[in-house]
């Protein structure tokens, strides 16, 4: 991607979430190897994981990624289950509320990670999981995540 996109908290909550009538590790994987082929269309260098109930069911790390993405990895992925959105409008709500993420006292930032990058993943409603990119700046990384969604999707 030549230019970084920008994404408002209305962009961002305009997208429906992705919420099939069931979601499991064969979904996942089908998921993963979409991500896969998006990010290597893109030239990218980003780690993909899906974690669905707990269980990293699929990981890739393309490129130059490595170990160092583990962290950010999870930690995207922890705002994206605690708060059941993606982690990119977490942060945007909190940068338009005027109170940016990273100033929460309450919040452990080693541990929550409030970065474009992961998306829940829903089954009837229920969150089950989530597909997190790590390696890219976060909002490339969050456009490859919805670019990997829509595909699965057929939309």
């Amino acid at each position: 991607m030549s230019e970084l996109p920008v994404f408002t908290v209305a962009d961002l909550e305009a997208v429906e979430p992705l919420d099939p009538a069931s979601f499991d590790n064969d979904d996942a994987v089908t998921l993963g190897l979409i991500a896969v082929e998006v990010i290597r269309r893109h030239g990218a260098n980003i780690a993909v994981r899906i974690v669905l109930r707990g269980d990293a069911v699929f990981v890739a790390k393309l490129g130059t990624t490595g170990p160092d993405n583990d962290a950010w990895l999870a930690g995207k992925a922890a705002v994206a289950q605690r708060f059941a959105e993606p982690s990119l409008l977490v942060r945007r709500r909190h940068e338009a509320a005027g109170t940016p993420f990273e100033e929460r006292s309450e919040l452990d930032h080693d541990v929550l990670r409030a970065h474009g990058g992961a998306v829940p993943i829903f089954a009837r409603g229920e969150l089950v999981g989530t597909i997190t990119m790590s390696g890219e700046p976060d909002v490339v990384d969050h456009a490859l995540v919805a670019e990997a969604i829509r595909r699965y999707r057929g939309d």
